[in-house]
């Protein structure tokens, strides 16, 4: 199997004016299907930190950010393979019934996602469309067609039903949307962010930013879509799965610091 060497990592500086209990979420899944090397983290200043994995099987980390500035630095090589997400025309919905029990969560509502708000609209646009693979990726269609990508057009408490409203959003609400009108078909879908690199597709002129796309269980195993890009993509590197960008955020602050940069980097390796 061909494979491709990364640079990943990310950079965040905050200002606190209290001490503020943080979780992050920037490393890459163990559950992932890339090779993690090469990793690194620093402090400034120095800092306790601990670290464990969540109820989803995702790798954070706990911290208390001191008052003041301080700075979390991550970097690290993924070696990824050279192909584009798998795909498979062929494979099938399947019934309720017979979904397996840790998969049943993925077609309820969830903070972000409203299947049961949505689904008027889900069943208008889809019902007659054949189920399976076509259908997702024709949800897929209709969500990169009916919203457009806009920085500041959603807020951290929009929700599926916000953006669909106002037809702007960025990554992770395209994300939501999609997965909302999956559930709402009875289909399981779950939010998946991460890197994710311009490797072989024309460079995208804003800044890097962390990605979100969602998997889909069809036939016996999670399938990705990603709804923003609309197209398959080489070299995601999965950082957490969840049911929408609440079970996943990047930074959970129990507190109000200002978050005055944040940098990441998904690139190829050059060495």
């Amino acid at each position: 199997m061909d494979t491709r060497r990364l640079r990943i990592g990310c950079e965040f500086v905050y200002h606190a004016e209290i001490p503020t209990p943080t979780v992050f979420q920037v490393q890459p899944s163990l559950a992932s299907e890339v090779l993690v090397a090469d990793e690194s983290w620093s402090f400034e200043p120095e800092l306790d930190v601990r670290r464990y994995a969540d109820l989803y099987g995702n790798p954070c980390l706990r911290t208390v950010l001191p008052t003041g500035e301080s700075v979390l630095r991550y970097a690290a090589v993924a070696t990824v393979r050279d192909a584009v997400d798998d795909a498979d025309p062929d494979a099938p919905e399947n019934p309720v019934a017979a979904l397996p029990d840790d998969v049943l969560l993925f077609t309820l509502p969830s903070r972000y996602c409203l299947p049961d708000m949505l689904a008027n609209e889900a069943w208008k646009q889809f019902a007659d469309v054949p189920p399976g693979y076509s259908r997702v990726q024709t949800i897929c269609d209709h969500v990169n067609e009916h919203l457009t990508f806009q920085y500041g057009s959603s807020t951290a408490t929009s929700t599926a039903l916000d953006v669909f409203t106002t037809g702007y959003g960025v990554c992770r609400d395209f994300t939501h949307l999609a997965i909302s009108f999956c559930r709402a078909l009875n289909i399981p879908a779950r939010y998946a962010f991460g890197y994710l690199p311009d490797m072989d597709v024309p460079p995208d002129p804003a800044p890097m930013d962390f990605a979100a796309w969602m998997e889909v269980w069809l036939g016996d195993r999670w399938w990705t879509f990603d709804p923003r890009n609309n197209q398959r993509r080489k070299g995601r590197v999965v950082i957490g799965r969840g049911r929408d960008a609440s079970d996943v955020a990047m930074a959970t602050t129990f507190g109000g610091p200002v978050l005055q940069s944040m940098a990441v980097v998904a690139e190829e390796d050059a060495g």
